[in-house]
């Protein structure tokens, strides 16, 4: 993050008195410093959904988070099974044995928005999942490889060096 102030604009705005109460009490109970550090990340969420929403080719990181119940073995095959029909956008994925007999996975994914909605409907799909949630961000995670680094002849360690 840059150490230089970022340019601002004011937003004058009118809420319903309830509403501009509960907006204080949620500043209060997470400890920001104003509201305005709370509208900007509520806007910032809204519009990374947004952007998801109306340009489908545009790529995405985020989490996906599936909460389900059943048959754990049959649910965990099947959610395995979806994960790898989308090897390119499933990064890495973390399970959690919940109480009540659930379980937690959270998957994080990189790729089209277009895709990324199509891994979620399919996990969806899969009977036992009760929960699922894909919050998004347009920020990517940095390329592990240069494709110049992956030609023959072309390793960190041969660059620069005379044949």
């Amino acid at each position: 993050m840059s150490n230089e102030p970022a340019s601002l604009a004011r937003l004058s705005m009118s809420l319903p008195a309830e509403l501009f109460r509960q907006l204080d009490v949620m500043v209060e109970e997470r400890g920001l410093p104003s509201r305005s550090q709370l509208i900007a990340e509520l806007i910032r969420h809204a519009l990374a959904e947004h952007e998801a929403l109306t340009r489908p080719e545009d790529m995405f990181a985020g989490t996906v988070t599936i909460v389900y119940r059943g048959d754990k073995g049959r649910v965990r095959h099947q959610l395995a099974q979806t994960q790898a029909e989308y090897l390119k956008e499933v990064i890495s994925s973390q399970h959690v044995f919940l109480e009540d007999d659930q379980s937690m996975e959270v998957l994080l994914v990189q790729g089209p928005a277009v895709r990324l909605k199509e891994l979620c409907d399919a996990l969806r799909s899969i009977r036992g999942v009760n929960q699922l949630q894909l919050v998004t961000t347009t920020a990517l995670l940095p390329p592990l490889h240069e494709q110049d680094e992956l030609e023959p002849g072309n390793s960190p360690t041969n660059k620069g060096v005379a044949a």
